[in-house]
């Protein structure tokens, strides 16, 4: 899984190793960026020259206070993402920046490009299509130039499923069993919070959907983020049900599943024929599902040209499994349809959380996920990929898979795969962040499964 090799930066910019810092968090007074803060303190090197960047001195300040002490000293840079020149001075002055100001489509788009320019390393928690398929036009051959890992969603969006896959995958290849062919992302439980920034995400994304249809297209395509859409396969069933998906049998036409019946041949909910198990769609799957095409692609699709990749949430068996499924599944077309319109959009900004709120210590404490990749390749081998740990998804957890991704930027050149570019996880850190989420006790594992 090679690429282009990263060239040296621009002459007009110091070189990498000449910087002041090794590396800025941008957005350290919000709630996530706050959470990744402490981790960096906790886990970072003695050495390391981190520095804390954001719009106010003062509650810089206070979150500094806040850390572990290997933090006391760590500088203060105060910065305005929207300020183009500000940010262009910022990356300059840094081996990496790593980023939790959004939306990113409006706060992220001047740093991103800053660090193209600068060869300066880079990673965020995006999750908006546009924002990523816009950086991709823009700055991706520039980042190649000047050596720049530009490596968006490095949190829940989308390291689970990236790394997952890449696994999988690898351990194909290594076994000499060819390529992925029919291959699903379950999450078997989860528990824990959607933060107010990726809301906020998303509601943006609705409304900018609903005024240009074009813009609508590029989101509805399963390839949306691909580095060259006229060399993709043209798969319609690209977010098909697996072909062990079945609808609801004759005998569930009785009872409490009877009702279900229809609303399962119309929709995505589904029962496994075999585990008899009930699937509703995953609410990340739509942008998760574009960055691991994305991978693909950019290893030359090394997961395999027949690659079909899809991500649901297990619900169960039986009545109770098929109602669950049915449940959430028309809520997330409620909020999907909702945040299409202003009026309803403002509804729905009543109960969803806002930017920069976040559940209390205890409830966070109680987060945790498994989620597995179930793959068949084309020699007919299955394997089943474990990505899991006892963090809440969206907030302890991203701040460990946002820290860590950081760290590996700022101090693992020679570790990291020989590519530049507007990135993905696996592509911009592949074992190098597996090994570094395994030391901080998340659960990254394949296993051959074939029948028999």
């Amino acid at each position: 899984m090679t690429g282009p090799r990263p060239q040296h930066p621009m002459p007009t910019d110091p070189p990498r190793e000449e910087r002041e810092f090794d590396l800025v968090l941008v957005g350290a007074t919000g709630f996530v960026g706050r959470l990744t803060a402490a981790h960096l303190a906790r886990s970072a090197p003695a050495g390391l020259r981190i520095a804390l960047a954001g719009r106010n001195e003062s509650r810089l300040a206070d979150v500094r206070r806040t850390l572990p002490d290997a933090a006391a000293d760590w500088p203060l840079v105060v910065v305005d993402t929207l300020d183009e020149v500000a940010v262009r001075r910022l990356a300059r002055r840094t081996r990496a920046v790593v980023t939790t100001v959004g939306p990113y489509a409006e706060y992220g788009r001047h740093l991103l490009g800053a660090c193209a320019a600068a060869g300066t390393h880079y990673a965020d928690l995006t999750g908006e299509v546009l924002f990523v398929r816009d950086m991709i036009d823009r700055h991706h051959a520039m980042a190649q130039d000047t050596g720049a890992r530009i490596v968006t969603s490095c949190g829940f969006d989308s390291v689970p499923s990236d790394l997952g896959v890449f696994l999988t995958a690898q351990r194909a290849a290594e076994d000499g069993e060819g390529t992925l062919e029919e291959t699903v992302l379950h999450v078997r439980s989860m528990r824990g919070g959607m933060s107010g920034g990726t809301v906020d995400s998303m509601r943006r994304q609705f409304a900018e959907m609903g005024q240009d249809r074009e813009r609508a297209a590029i989101v509805a395509d399963p390839f949306g983020l691909s580095p060259d859409r006229d060399a993709e396969p043209d798969r319609h069933d690209a977010g098909r049900p697996a072909s062990g998906a079945a609808a609801p049998t004759a005998q569930a036409a009785a009872g409490p599943l009877g009702r279900l019946r229809r609303l399962a041949s119309a929709s995505p909910v589904r029962r496994d024929a075999t585990s008899g198990t009930w699937h509703a769609p995953f609410f990340m799957a739509g942008y998760n599902t574009r960055i691991v095409r994305r991978s693909n692609a950019l290893t030359d699709w090394s997961y395999g040209r027949g690659l079909r990749y899809r991500e649901v949430s297990d619900t169960g068996s039986g009545a109770r499994g098929a109602l669950t499924a049915a449940a959430l599944t028309a809520a997330l077309a409620g909020v999907a349809g909702g945040m299409r319109f202003a009026p309803t959009r403002a509804l729905l900004d009543r109960r969803l959380p806002k930017p920069g709120e976040g559940p209390s210590e205890e409830s966070m404490a109680r987060g945790r996920f498994v989620m597995e990749v179930e793959a068949t390749t084309t020699t007919g081998a299955r394997y089943v990929t474990r990505v899991a740990a006892d963090k809440d998804p969206g907030y302890t957890g991203t701040a460990v898979m946002l820290g860590e991704s950081a760290l590996a930027l700022a101090m693992e050149d020679d570790a990291l795969p020989d590519r530049a570019g507007v990135l993905t996880p696996a592509t911009g850190l592949d074992q190098a962040l597996v090994e570094r989420l395994r030391a901080h006790g998340f659960t990254l594992t394949t296993e051959r499964r074939d029948a028999g």
